[in-house]
């Protein structure tokens, strides 16, 4: 059995947790993650868009009330400016809808390549694998990847799958990672792909 099917038997619910309603909503929630758990961002989120949930309408928005509306998701100021900037650049250059291509979406403020990846896969359907932490330490851990930059990291992800399997692939890797291949100390002994896993038959098992 290969690595993409063990990994989708052993997590068959693997999909994106955070919650929204469009890709409006999605693009907030991922620039809210930064540094922050998925359950944090859905619980401060679900008020949020009762506040705003247009990107006019987080213009218009105080950015004291927007700070204090995000602030236990870390880093909330400069999340809020970025939050800002992002939605009149929606509103000024995009005519209100958050753009589908990933030249247009990293000129938007507090979007880098990973949250446009998200974006593009999980939004637009698009084939794209975006690298967080937990993607980046998992496929070096997996031998999928020896890459020193998620740039690269990403680029090897892409060549080893199939890229019907890219959105599979990211929400896999970042299940493991979460659930199983953790950063301290990665539970090697119940880990399902422990067979073909490279750190792990080199260490056996040992870190």
């Amino acid at each position: 059995m290969d690595l993409l099917t063990e990994l989708q038997n052993t997590y068959p619910d693997a999909t994106c947790e955070l919650e929204y309603g469009n890709e409006f909503e999605l693009l907030i929630s991922v620039i809210l993650s930064a540094q922050c758990t998925d359950k944090r961002v859905n619980a401060v989120t679900r008020d949020l868009f009762k506040l705003a949930d247009t990107p006019q309408a987080f213009c218009d928005m105080p950015i004291d009330q927007l700070e204090a509306a995000i602030k236990s998701c870390g880093l909330y100021k400069n999340k809020s400016a970025n939050i800002k900037a992002c939605c009149k650049d929606i509103v000024r250059k995009f005519g209100g809808r958050v753009p589908q291509t990933m030249n247009e979406l990293i000129t938007l403020a507090g979007v880098g390549r990973k949250t446009a990846n998200v974006m593009l896969s999980v939004a637009f359907g698009q084939p794209a694998i975006a690298v967080d932490t937990h993607v980046f330490r998992v496929a070096h851990r997996l031998g999928l990847s020896q890459g020193k930059t998620p740039d690269e990291v990403e680029k090897d992800l892409c060549a080893a799958f199939d890229p019907k399997d890219y959105r599979d692939v990211h929400f896999l890797l970042i299940r493991h990672g979460r659930d199983c291949c953790h950063a301290r100390k990665p539970d090697c002994e119940s880990c399902s792909v422990n067979r073909t896993c490279k750190t792990y038959i080199e260490n056996q098992g040992n870190f």
